[in-house]
């Protein structure tokens, strides 16, 4: 069966619900993913005649469902609360609708779509913008082929590819924008800014290092300089012949440093336009369109990044941008300063407390963008929030292959300490009251632990190299 054939009945179950519904409110997570499927929630309800509002939130709380259920009705949760659904099933007088990927709590609920329901993996072969759309497909049919252009903003913004690529459920979705002509898909330089930034800081963003070449702005420049003649020019503004050049040069140079070659593959990805927005804006690419989004509601104005997924443009995007200088700013200062303290490590994990230093909102970014530099265990990174503890958990790839799974110790330990959590396997959060971090963080290195002990290369075959 194929990946999306597979979620046909959960989506189709979700469409009727919402079909008999007389309004719908729409609550949303408040990351990049989170504010396209609330968009396309709100354009497929808008198509379909149901008079909906949208409710950005940056997590879900016992108190903040029952506060939402009390006031009756049809509720659409979307890219939130399939790891709360226990919490939503006790609740009565009211009818959930969820559209989600993160990981399942041990209840169920009539109108549920989730990619685990599928036997599909949540972190990577559908987003919740992903979830949303099979949903908004099932309830307005063909007319909603179009925004499969935000379903893959949501997937790319979750940072869902897999080696490069949308895979699964992802792809079929792909598929299906390529086919109404909102997606492109090519293979390109695996790199951050293709439409808005100078070759430079286009390459410095590269995933792979060539020492020499790819260490820094300045480094390409250098290098540029001596392939091409305007090493100042946007990627997408480069002639097939010039992108040609510099990637072959790129190629040679890692081999000659000896680069290995798994890594060199890793130069190669792919790259998703919005075939329909201009040229050379943050628009016309996935992942900078998704940054762009990201900048709205990490930063209190939710209403903006809802407003330009679903198609406003003007003032509303001005706004965005001017968010966006702002959130880089932060994000590069809340980096600076986590390798700056490093971490401490514990059996099996390594953690820092930004604690006001960094907004909550972007503390879960910055443990991610971090994450390179300090690859040896799962990082749990610490930031205040209104009185309680913010928490994310960002992992390697190669332990969860071994079996960690974030998700599961957040939520274990969170309730361990009189909190909340969840997630996914590689990424995933918890909210705990201030004073239990020492207790949490010994119940998150147990389970991580007796997770991935036994896995070769993981936590305690590589204590010495540890950050501390």
């Amino acid at each position: 069966m194929a990946p999306v054939e597979a979620l046909t009945d959960h989506a189709e179950r979700c469409a009727r619900t919402l079909a008999d519904a007389a309004d719908v409110r729409v609550v949303t997570h408040d990351d990049a993913d989170g504010l396209t499927a609330g968009a396309i929630a709100a354009e497929a309800l808008d198509r379909a005649e149901i008079p909906a509002s949208v409710r950005v939130v940056d997590g879900l709380s016992t108190d903040r469902i029952e506060s939402i259920a009390a006031d009756g009705g049809t509720v659409w949760f979307t890219d939130i609360g399939s790891g709360q659904l226990d919490a939503i099933a006790a609740q009565s007088d009211w009818t959930p609708v969820v559209a989600d990927h993160h990981q399942i709590a041990d209840a169920s609920i009539d109108a549920h779509c989730n990619p685990m329901l599928a036997g599909l993996d949540g972190a990577s072969d559908l987003s919740g913008a992903g979830a949303v759309y099979l949903v908004a497909r099932a309830l307005v049919g063909s007319e909603a082929r179009d925004l499969a252009a935000q379903a893959v903003v949501g997937a790319v913004g979750d940072r869902q590819l897999v080696d490069g690529e949308l895979v699964g459920a992802n792809a079929a979705i792909v598929d299906e924008g390529e086919a109404v002509g909102v997606i492109e898909r090519t293979t390109d330089l695996d790199v951050f800014g293709r439409q808005t930034r100078p070759l430079p800081q286009v390459l410095a963003s590269a995933s792979v290092s060539i020492p020499g070449v790819l260490d820094d702005p300045a480094t390409v420049t250098a290098w540029l300089a001596t392939h091409v003649d305007d090493p100042d020019q946007r990627w997408a503004d480069c002639a097939p012949a010039t992108r040609q050049t510099i990637a072959s040069a790129l190629f040679q140079a890692a081999i000659e440093r000896g680069v290995p070659a798994d890594r060199i593959d890793d130069l190669v990805g792919t790259a998703y336009t919005l075939a329909r927005e201009p040229d050379g804006t943050a628009l016309r690419d996935a992942a900078e369109f998704a940054t762009l989004l990201n900048a709205t509601a990490r930063y209190d104005e939710s209403e903006v990044g809802i407003a330009l997924a679903r198609g406003e443009r003007g003032d509303v995007l001005d706004r965005a941008r001017e968010l966006l200088e702002t959130h880089r700013e932060n994000l590069s200062a809340g980096v600076d300063l986590m390798l700056d303290r490093g971490t401490t490590t514990e059996t099996a994990i390594q953690w820092v407390d930004l604690e006001d230093a960094v907004r909550p909102t972007i503390v879960g970014i910055v443990a991610s963008l971090a994450r390179s530099e300090l690859p040896d265990r799962p990082i749990i990174a610490f930031a205040d929030d209104d009185g309680d503890r913010k928490v994310s958990a960002r992992g390697p790839a190669r332990l969860v292959r071994a079996g960690l799974n974030l998700g599961v110790a957040m939520d274990r330990a969170a309730t361990h300490v009189g909190g909340e959590g969840g997630g996914h396997d590689i990424a995933a959060g918890a909210t705990i009251p201030a004073g239990s971090e020492r207790a949490f963080l010994d119940e998150v290195d147990a389970i991580v632990a007796e997770q991935v002990g036994g896995a070769e290369g993981g936590p305690a075959d590589t204590a010495d190299s540890a950050t501390n």
